[in-house]
């Protein structure tokens, strides 16, 4: 296959801001994410990297710009960005599973409601994908009940049950042990095998490493590079960056 060959994009940022009173936490950003994708998000805390990823499906409403996904500008007020975030499955560092519903509730209660699936195609789809992650003997088990990588990898699968076309990962290892953390980035790591096109808000440089297709670094609101990760972490451009990663290597 020939280098140039046109990648289809599937989410098109275009100058977006994002301000929380007189503190401008975005700054004008511009950014492609074509379908496959494997994009990680580095830089130090308190950068904008998962203000920039929440934008990306309006769970923060951007202050300026634009966000085309799928060719619809999804920052257009008449948008129904309802229909649009079926299609984006997210992931957050607290799991944010529902305590009160076992697991195969907390799995098919989305595809039931929001795309009217049968209950029993739901729960034969949730099972399929429980098997995957290893945790289909926890189908009728609550929250409560599971380790903070099973609620993770559970976490996971509640946003696959919905087909999406784009996962948000907004720093979903931060929340755990050391010990789990290596199940759920397997799961991740088989996603991205699939190429699922994926964002990545992440503090592991050695997983960005092995599967990102590109990294892209944040400090102060602006991505100051992006690069294939050999070239990122081999060899940096940016003075800034070069700081970050000589601490976190």
């Amino acid at each position: 296959m020939s280098a140039d060959v046109k990648k289809e994009t599937l989410i098109r940022v275009q100058n977006l801001g994002k301000s929380f009173g007189h503190i401008h936490v975005l700054k004008g950003i511009n950014v492609d994410i074509n379908k496959g994708d494997v994009v990680f998000v580095v830089g130090p805390s308190g950068s904008g990297k998962s203000t920039f990823l929440r934008c990306l499906n309006r769970l923060e409403e951007p202050t300026e710009g634009h966000i085309f996904f799928e060719g619809t500008d999804i920052t257009d007020s008449k948008t129904d960005i309802d229909k649009h975030r079926q299609k984006m499955g997210m992931v957050f560092q607290q799991f944010n599973l529902f305590p009160h519903m076992d697991i195969m509730k907390n799995l098919t209660i989305a595809p039931m409601k929001l795309q009217g699936k049968p209950q029993r195609e739901a729960e034969k789809e949730a099972i399929t994908l429980l098997e995957r992650v290893g945790l289909a003997d926890r189908a009728h088990a609550y929250p409560s009940q599971l380790s903070g990588g099973q609620k993770q990898r559970i976490a996971i699968v509640r946003a696959l049950c919905m087909k999406p076309d784009v996962m948000l990962f907004d720093e979903p290892t931060s929340a755990l042990d050391p010990e789990m953390v290596g199940e759920v980035l397997g799961v991740m790591r088989d996603l991205a095998k699939e190429k699922m096109t994926m964002v990545v808000v992440t503090h592991e440089m050695g997983f960005a490493k092995e599967v990102a297709t590109r990294v892209m670094f944040m400090d102060d609101g602006y991505f100051l590079e992006e690069a294939p990760p050999e070239e990122f972490f081999g060899k940096p451009k940016n003075e800034r960056l070069k700081l970050f990663l000589s601490k976190v290597l």
